[in-house]
Order: structure tokens, then sequence, then C-alpha cells
């Protein structure tokens, strides 16, 4: 995989949880921390959410090579509970020494840049261009370690598709998904009228997938609001409403049930960025009809990718930028991918043969690997994502939701987004 390529390129648990190991020794040094060189124990906690591949067998590696730290490892359900905690307390006091940052909300994480600790200069380059762009603020300061991307390809249920008629070779499936979002749901069409079950995890996520290919979504660079003018966030929407919905086991992901249906064949496909695949083989260990197709409706799309930011205002901020270089390195970010399918964001892990090579026992010994690289290739488009992205896009997945539980009906629930925007 050529790194020009990836240039142009634009997990989980169900409830929070720690777990402490005793590392050896980073350093730190200065306002009262401990110095490198010093042997006095140091604390670092580190939040995630879902599955970030930092097993305690990676931690282990840490500890094998320094003295003296205690990491606890602090992972929430998901991102949206790791958002309210960081935003209630940046600036203040009760964050990790490193935190994790989603995507869809480090741009919102950007305004308070001031409040970060600014990463060495040793590790600027490390990354693709848009990936640590994302990360630097006005004044230069990158303040981000960028972890993951989530470059997609389709999920799917091998014997659920055989038992409904449908391809069900990595190849078949390929082959009867090339195509667009009407393509991708007139699959699912078919799929319900041979199961009378929806084919599709939850219809948010489409939503997600088509907004994922759109450039300028709600906000444009020079602030404009465009959310509830823009045709092609309306056309998302109606598409989603009027042929996703139906088709959808759930409204939106991340519930108990939705977890729990990843092993009770309740539906049959996931869009798969690398990240998921922990994911489901997490929550579905002894389900062995899960498989990954090379393809993407409408092309390629990413979806998610994090960073570890580390508060200015942290007792041992040192030690804790130091293991944030540590954990996004290129060798520790092939071990997450292994680990747990989270897809490098680094350069340099693209010509590691145990990241090109992979394949995935769970997933029927998909070649995973090549599959995500090539996924990644196809993206085109890296959406701008201002500081407002999270709460308008929230508001219209909140707007399916209501259309799905029949609280409100389509065009209904579009008038009540608007006046939501407008109110914002």
């Amino acid at each position: 995989m050529n790194s020009r390529a990836f240039r142009r390129s634009a997990v989980a648990v169900a409830a929070f949880s720690a777990s402490a190991i005793v590392l050896a020794g980073c350093a730190g040094g200065g306002g009262g921390q401990p110095s490198a060189d010093s042997d006095e124990p140091i604390t670092l906690t580190i939040a995630t959410f879902n599955d970030f591949g930092y097993t305690e067998e990676l931690l282990q590696e840490y500890m094998d090579e320094n003295p003296n730290v205690t990491i606890v490892h602090n992972r929430a359900a998901e991102s949206g509970d790791a958002r309210a905690n960081y935003f209630q307390k940046l600036g203040k006091e009760g964050l990790a020494d490193i935190e994790a940052v989603e995507i869809d909300w480090f741009a919102e994480a950007m305004q308070y840049s001031d409040l970060l600790a600014e990463a060495p200069d040793s590790v600027k380059g490390r990354w693709l261009d848009w990936k640590e762009a994302a990360a630097t603020d006005p004044d230069g300061r990158l303040v981000g370690f960028g972890t993951d991307i989530g470059p997609q390809g389709i999920c799917y249920r091998a014997d659920l598709f055989e038992a409904a008629g449908l391809p069900s070779d990595r190849e078949g499936v390929a082959e009867l998904f090339d195509g667009d979002w009407e393509n991708y749901l007139d699959v699912a069409d078919q799929y319900k009228e041979a199961t009378g079950k929806p084919m599709i995890d939850s219809a948010n996520s489409v939503l997600q997938g088509i907004v994922n290919q759109i450039e300028y979504t709600y906000t444009e660079p020079d602030g404009t609001v465009i959310a509830t003018e823009n045709p092609e966030i309306q056309a998302a929407y109606d598409l989603v409403t009027e042929r996703a919905v139906p088709n959808s086991a759930y409204p939106g992901q991340w519930s108990d049930d939705w977890f729990a249906s990843m092993a009770n064949g309740e539906f049959a496909t996931m869009l798969c960025p690398g990240w998921m695949l922990g994911v489901i083989s997490g929550n579905a260990p002894d389900v062995t009809g899960w498989d990954i197709a090379d393809v993407f409706p409408n092309g390629g799309g990413n979806w998610g990718g994090s960073y570890l930011t580390v508060p200015a205002n942290g007792k041992n901020v040192d030690a804790a930028l130091a293991l944030a270089d540590w954990l996004t390195a290129p060798e520790q970010q092939v071990k997450a991918f292994t680990n747990a399918g989270t897809f490098p964001s680094q350069l340099e892990a693209y010509e590691d043969p145990t990241l090109t090579d992979a394949t995935n026992e769970y997933f029927n010994d998909a070649p995973t690997g090549e599959i995500l690289s090539t996924r990644a290739e196809a993206v085109t488009v890296a959406p701008f994502k201002d500081a407002s992205y999270f709460k308008y896009h929230d508001a219209l997945q909140n707007a399916v939701t209501r259309v799905f539980d029949g609280v409100e009906d389509q065009q209904t629930s579009w008038d009540t987004w608007v006046s939501e925007v407008g109110a914002f």
C-alpha cells in the first residue's frame, strides 16, 4: 500500500470497566512531576471507549521496557459517555492522564487546545496528513496522537445469506453490493422478502455511512450553517427513513439488544470499519457465520477513528505524553489492529506485513489487512467536521429514531430537526 494513496484517503464492552497494570516507567519532568530517571512510582490513568486494542498483553510490553509506572485503563461502553465526561471535566479535575477523543467530537475538543499538552516534535510527520492536520491548532501545536481510522467494508452473515438464497462467498457478496446506496437497499428488500427479517443492523448506521461520503454536511469552513438547506443531507435523511428504516432491526447501535443480536441472527449485515470487527467477534464469539466483503455502497467511506489527548493540568503530563507516544507508534498500531481490527493511521504501519498479510480467523480467515487497505484507498472524501458537527448529526440521528419508533412521521420529524437546528 503506498503512502501517497493513503495521503489522499481521507469495540466494545457493554459496561464501564477498569483494569490496572503495573508498568515500568515512563518519565516526567518539571512542575514537581517525576523526572525521566526517577525511581518514584507513577500512576497513569488512560480513558478510552469501545475497544482500542489496548490489551493487558500490549501494556505488559511497556512494563517490560520501563520501571515503576502503574497504568489504570478505564473503558467506557461508547464514545457518547466519554464525550460527556470529557467536556464536563476538561480544564478542571477528574480527567485521566490520557483521554481518548472520537473524531466526531474531536473538532469540539480542539476549541480548547490550550487546555491540552503539546505532543513532542519527534512524533510529527508520523501520521496521514489529514489525520495530523486535524490535531494541529492555529498556533501549530500538535495536541492529539492519532490512533485509528475507519475504512469500511460490509460485514455479513454468510449462513443467513445462503439461507436467503443470496450469494454467500466474499467475491459474490462484493459483486452483489457493488453499486450505490439504492442497490444496497434493493438487496435488503430481497433479503426481507426471503426471510421476513431485516438485513441491516440499524437505520442510523446507514445514515452515518452516507453522511461520511458528503464533504460539507452541516456547516462550511467559513462557519455558514447549511444543515437544513443542504440537499445532500435531505436526500440522505429521506433515503434512510423511506428505505433503511423498514429494513433495519434497530434505530441505532450500542444498545444491549443490538449487542445481543450479533449472535442471535436478528440482522445479517453491518457497515464495517476495521474497529467493528472486534465488536462483532467479542459479542458473538460462538457464531461461525460472520464474514467481511471488500465492497462499500457508493465507493468508499471512513467511519470513525480517534485520538489520544493529554490534559495539560494532569499530574503526570510528561509521563502521559511518553505513553501516548508509545501507544500510537507504528508497531503498537499494528498490534492494536491485530487485537481489535483498529486500522492504523500511521504511514509506516502500511509497510508492515503483519498488517498487509493479516487474516481474521473469526471472519472465516478473511484477508482483513488486504481488504481494509483496499477500502482505505477507496476513501475519497473526509467530511468537514467543525465543533458543531456532533450536535447537528446527533439531532438528525434522533430524527431518524423518531421515525423508526413511530413517534413522528418522516416530514414531521424532519421539521422537528429543522426547528432544533434553528435553536442551536
